[in-house]
């Protein structure tokens, strides 16, 4: 299922996406939430228009279908502009480790929404116990205190819904069956994610007069606008295309496996043996979901001679 570039696809979305809350930690104490989400997508539609205006014609950017519209407004609506919103708002009320534990239902929710809108995104029994195994890993890394789990006020509801419009936005890309590449998708999308966070800051009250952005929050937001809001961006919804929405979720239980490492390497913050436990319960969750458990021995076969692999030893 995972070629090579599907495994460059995957690792460069998860790298840029963890490196979003090592930088959001940083932009946050400075930047109203929604207004931050806003200008990041704002930084990530320049970078988009500049590349699309190099790189892509007219013919390549233009809608045809209904399909295509309905894939651009998933992209850039659902699946970057509701899901950044309602996951940067909800991180002011609980821990960082609540937060990753509550989004990371993403990979989860993901096959439930594809068993109900498409036919052939289906998961085996090995592929849910090895969602299960990812979500157990996520919990041991992140680390969070259970009671803030059910006392974290809007926080968890916040954090659910992110992970639904999220792991439902991935899905309806599937459904549209667009004719627009996922690189001209996401060049739509990202404005339209601006639009409608400046909306939801508006709306919010968020005040900005006299904002004062010192230079941590200035790089915080170059990272999430560039790498973040427009590389990871490409990078992830080209392998929504290459493999399927269920298994470009994977991704996410990655994302507090890159955020551990990026506050231990960057802001000085502690690396458990729990959490190291936790990296390699995901790991083996991903082996599963993914199919690529089975590869060593498929591997075996070809270069072994089948009675040496085969049969019974004794």
């Amino acid at each position: 299922m995972f070629t090579r570039r599907t495994g460059a696809l995957f690792l460069v979305s998860a790298v840029l996406f963890g490196g979003t809350f090592v930088a959001a930690k940083a932009g946050l104490a400075h930047i109203p939430p929604l207004f931050f989400v806003a200008v990041r997508f704002d930084i990530g539609a320049l970078v988009l228009a500049a590349f699309a205006a190099t790189r892509l014609s007219w013919d390549e950017l233009r809608p045809r279908t209904a399909g295509d519209i309905v894939g651009i407004v998933a992209t850039g609506v659902i699946v970057i502009g509701l899901t950044n919103a309602l996951l940067f708002v909800g991180q002011q009320y609980v821990s960082s480790g609540v937060a990753a534990v509550v989004f990371s239902l993403n990979p989860i929710l993901t096959p439930v929404f594809a068993a109900l809108l498409l036919s052939d995104d289906r998961l085996s029994a090995r592929g849910f116990a090895g969602m299960a195994l990812g979500l157990a890993g996520v919990a041991l890394v992140a680390d969070p205190d259970p009671s803030a789990l059910s006392g974290g006020g809007l926080g968890v509801p916040l954090l659910l819904g992110a992970a639904v419009t999220s792991a439902l936005g991935a899905v309806l890309i599937r459904r549209a069956d667009a004719t627009l590449s996922s690189t001209a998708s996401t060049v739509w999308g990202v404005p339209l994610a601006a639009i409608l966070s400046h909306a939801l800051s508006f709306g919010a009250g968020e005040s900005v007069s006299g904002l004062s952005v010192p230079p941590v929050a200035l790089a915080a937001l170059l990272y999430v606008g560039v790498f973040s809001g427009a590389i990871a961006y490409l990078a992830y919804f080209a392998l929504i295309n290459e493999t399927d929405a269920t298994r470009a979720n994977l991704l996410f239980y990655f994302v507090p496996v890159v955020s551990a490492v990026g506050g231990w390497a960057l802001l000085g913050e502690t690396l458990s043996v729990q959490s190291l436990a936790g990296f390699g319960v995901i790991f083996v969750g991903f082996l599963l979901v993914s199919g690529l458990a089975g590869a060593p021995v498929r591997v075996l076969r070809q270069v072994v001679p089948a009675r040496f692999v085969d049969d019974d030893p004794v």
